[in-house]
Parts: structure tokens; sequence; C-alpha cells
């Protein structure tokens, strides 16, 4: 690799530093100089942003000690290169603790003991900075170049790995999200696997850049990105010293170009389903489906092979998308979507209409995890964070899931099932995404669909829900509150914004309208499942509303 990071030793091999002397924090002549700074003050912070060789006569330090190391410690932590004094008026001497401060960051300190001058030096310095950041644009514009035109042919991903192992002379791996890994040299294969496993292992979220040890062995590492979704990760092995942000950089351009040919092959998987639509709609739907089109779109039935139906309701925004248009942005959602699945261990078969994405989810699974929700909670927490909308807002998107099931002549039902949670998130009754959790509710939509939940509500709320219309009051939800805090009236009271009193004399109406007996364990159950049939035929959640204390 060519040299373009400036060093501190290699600015003390430049001709304006002749006379000076390191006397001080030897261990950190590897740190990088991106910038020269005459500093003659004592607050300083906001006029440097880090990597600054600094010049200074001392001239706006004060003359004790600890104001001194004070100084010092803040250079440390704005992480500049190093600070050259030069020795006279202010500065006889340095002082034995700054050194040993210095020392114990490895944060150079040099010292001119004749008179220089600093306008020379950062001439010297910004003339070669601006020369080398020059050259460094040039080189990462070649590079990038080698990198599209590699992207272009057969086996692209393994010539751009070879174009950074020849510029770097390091071990460089891409490790794809679908199990496949490219790696040069020959030999890097033996890193893989434990790459591999870190980054599926760690707890932390590798969406950006960062460097990483493994085994005594560190690593740059850049993640390829497309559609909004992590693709895969680069990795470069890197020696000391630490690569700077060129390295980075160019790991960025190689990382876009295998993007691109991540996308293209993807992009033509993804046309080869184009019958793959309409046979999911004829499953979901309860229509035939060809036995050969089964075994193409959907894996072969065994005994540990599961379903669940996944559906994604999407706005899709009204506009001007001719029918063209429309078809690649239906490709990129279908395409994202099925990459998605597949990371996290599924065989999806995939529909996509523009309010509506509805996802066949086949899984493998023992009998005591078939149930398992996990995995689906963590594609639908990745579908939200997702960047780049393809005309959707994914963080609006609703998500039902139905049962698992066994047979593929269930998904019909599934497909229901996962309409009916779809129908409930939106009128803010349930809060979970799975069928299973609809608890009560699980009975009652039958029921409505037959129309015998009007009568039952009636039965049950009629007179509540007639004096409310009639007198503008909230009786149904004072009862709603009180069975949910189990008849606590102190707990009630504080749910209503309401004082104690004024909860006695609505418990006495309730009595007047629904009996004395109300809270009998039968009454109590009837009424507890009336008011969520009231909820289902008004289409929302009976909240809780703030009100006024009132005496």
């Amino acid at each position: 690799m060519n040299e373009l990071k400036l060093t501190v030793r290699n600015v003390l091999s430049r001709d304006s530093f002749k006379c000076a002397k390191v006397v001080a924090g030897e261990a950190g002549l590897e740190r990088q100089v991106k910038w020269s700074h005459v500093l003659e003050v004592k607050d300083f912070e906001s006029l440097i942003n880090g990597g600054e060789m600094i010049l200074t006569t001392g001239g706006g330090l004060q003359p004790d000690l600890s104001t001194q190391l004070k100084y010092v410690r803040k250079l440390i932590e704005k992480d500049a290169a190093c600070i050259c004094i030069e020795l006279g008026t202010y500065f006889k001497e340095i002082p034995l603790e700054l050194i040993k401060l210095a020392n114990e960051h490895s944060f150079p300190i040099i010292t001119f003991e004749n008179t220089v001058k600093f306008v020379d030096i950062t001439q010297d310095l910004h003339t070669f900075i601006i020369n080398q950041h020059h050259q460094m644009l040039s080189q990462l514009d070649t590079l990038s170049r080698k990198f599209n035109a590699s992207s272009l042919t057969p086996n692209g991903i393994l010539k751009i790995l070879l174009e950074l192992h020849q510029f770097f002379r390091q071990s460089i791996i891409f490790i794809s999200d679908d199990e496949k890994s490219y790696y040069y040299p020959s030999e890097t294969k033996e890193l893989e696997r434990s790459i591999r496993n870190y980054l599926e292992n760690s707890s932390s979220f590798h969406s950006k850049q960062k460097l990483f040890t493994l085994d005594q062995q560190t690593f740059a590492l850049m993640p390829v990105e497309g559609l909004g979704q992590t693709w895969g990760y680069l990795c470069l092995q890197v020696k000391q010293p630490m690569p700077d942000d060129f390295t980075f950089l160019l790991l960025d351009r190689a990382a876009l170009a295998i993007a691109q040919i991540l996308l293209r092959n993807r992009t033509i998987e993804e046309r080869k389903q184009h019958n793959e639509d309409e046979i999911v709609r004829n499953l979901l739907n309860g229509r035939d489906v060809d036995q050969d089109d089964l075994q193409t779109y959907l894996p072969a039935n065994s005994r540990n092979m599961y379903y669940r139906v996944f559906i994604i309701r999407t706005e899709f925004p009204e506009s001007s998308f001719d029918e063209e248009d429309w078809e690649e942005i239906k490709l990129q959602r279908s395409m994202m979507i099925r990459s998605l699945f597949k990371r996290h261990g599924f065989f999806p078969a995939v529909s996509s209409s523009k309010n509506e994405i509805a996802i066949i989810a086949s899984f493998i699974a023992a009998d005591h995890l078939k149930l398992e929700k996990n995995r689906f909670s963590q594609i639908i927490q990745s579908i939200m964070e997702t960047k780049g909308n393809h005309f959707v807002d994914w963080k609006e998107c609703s998500f039902g899931i139905s049962m698992v099931y066994k047979e593929i002549s269930q998904l019909t039902i599934g497909y229901e099932e996962a309409n009916e949670v779809l129908q409930l998130l939106q009128a803010s009754i349930l809060d979970s995404h799975f069928y299973e959790d609809l608890g009560v509710y699980q009975i009652l939509l039958p029921l409505k669909k037959s129309g015998c939940l009007e009568s039952y509500v009636q039965n049950y709320l009629g007179p509540l829900i007639d004096y409310d219309e009639k007198m503008q009051s909230d009786l149904l939800e004072t009862l709603s509150v009180y069975l949910e805090y189990m008849g606590s009236k102190k707990e009630a009271a504080e749910r209503l914004f309401i004082v104690r009193q004024t909860l006695y004399h609505r418990i006495e109406k309730l009595e007047q309208l629904l009996g004395n007996d109300f809270m009998e364990p039968m009454n109590r159950l009837a009424l507890e499942t009336a008011i969520k049939a009231y909820n289902l035929l008004k289409g929302k959640s009976h909240e809780t509303k703030k009100m006024a204390i009132s005496p």
C-alpha cells in the first residue's frame, strides 16, 4: 500500500524540524497529522477537531503546573497529534510532570531549542498535506474505476478483493448474508468461520464501519448495504499502524461495487419468480394450484416443516406511476423482503400488491420450537429500521402473523387470521402482531361475522350505552376501568383522574343500571366480554380519557 498517512515521525524528518527534539511520548510518533495549528490561547476546545500538530511558544499557558497539566490533558482528549513548544520566554524547560503525563498517553511533546518561524512550518506542512490529499483522491478515483469495471465481469467480487489485496497487501474477506463467502488469498479461508461467528454472536449491531479485534488480530469492518439492508461485510486484516480515513473510504467504494453485483444478481433471481405472486395469492384465497407449481415455490413437505402467513399492510401513495414503474418497485420490495426472511432461516414465498405484501413463511423446527416468535419479531424490527423507502414508510406499516400450520390447505385460514390481527391493530384493540395473542377476540371475531355480537352487547350493556348517550356521561368507560383494576377503587379513580368520591357515585349508578350483583364472577365475566365485543363492533379501543378532577 502506498503510504498516504502523514505521521509525527514523518514530520520530524522534514527540514523545518532539524532542530526539534522529542522529549516525551515517543511511543506515539505514528499518530496521524492531519493539519498544523498555531495555538497561543488557554481555551481552545472549539478551535481544533483532532489530528492537529499544535505549535506554541507557551504564551497562552499560565506558569503554574496544574494549568499546564490541564492544558495537555485537553489536547489528549481532543485527539491532537502532538504539541511542539518553542523554548524561550514562556518555557525554559518541560516539567517532569508533563513528560510523565505525555508518556502515559503516548502523546508526543516536541521542543525547539532555537527560534523557528511557525509560518514556515505551517506552509510546508499544509502544502504537503494538500498535495497528499490530492494524491489520495487520485488513487481513490483510480481504484473506484477498477472496482466498477470488475463489477461488470464474471467473478466480479473476487476480482474486487484481489484489487484490495494488491493495494493493502493484507488478507481481505467478504462475508455475505446467505452463508457464501469470498476471500483472498486462499489461506484466508481459515479466518472466515471465526469472523462469521463473531458477527452473528456479537451483541453490537454492525451497521457502521469500525475496527474489531478477534484472536489478537485486528480487522477493519465495512458493511455492504443494498435496498436499505445489510447484505454482508468486507473485512480487511490490518496491522500497525492503525488504518486511517483513506482505508475506510476505499473499503466503502469496494462495498458499493459489491452491492451493485449483489443487486444485479438478486434482481435476476427475483425476475425468475414472476409466477410466484399469482401462486401465493391462489393459495391464500383457497384456489386450486398445480402440484408442480407448489414444488417450485414452496419447500417439500416434511415432518418438521411448518408455515405461518405474514402480512405487511402498507400505504402506497396515489400518484402517476405507470405499470412499468410499479413493476420495478414491486420487484425491489419482494427482493428486500425475501432476502430478510432468508437471512432469518425461512423459506419465503412472496406476493406483493400496492397496499399489501403477503408472505408464506415456511420453516423447519422441532416440535417444542415451532411456536417460537422471536425470529418474526426480529424481522418486523428490521423492516421498520429499513433505510430507503421504496415508496413505503416502513415505520408506519402494520404486521399481522397467523398461527402455525402444518398443511398447505390451512394457509387460507392463516391468511384470514393475519388479516384479523391487522384489523384489531388498526382499531388499537391489540398490541401484538400474532394471532395466538388475540385471547377472547379469537371467539368474538367469528361471532361478529355471524351477526350475533350486537344482541349480546345490547343485552348486557344496552342500558349503560343508552344512559351515556342521553346524559353525555362516561359510565361505560368507568365500568371498563373498574373491571380492569379488579374492582380496586383507589387504582380505578387514579386511572380515571377523578377523586374517589366521584367514583363511588358512578358505581352507585352502575348498580342501578346493571344490578347490584354486576361484580359477581359470572356477571363480571359477561360484562368484560361484552365490553370487548362493543370495542370490536365500534372498531376502536375504549381508551380512558383524561378528565378534570371533580368533587
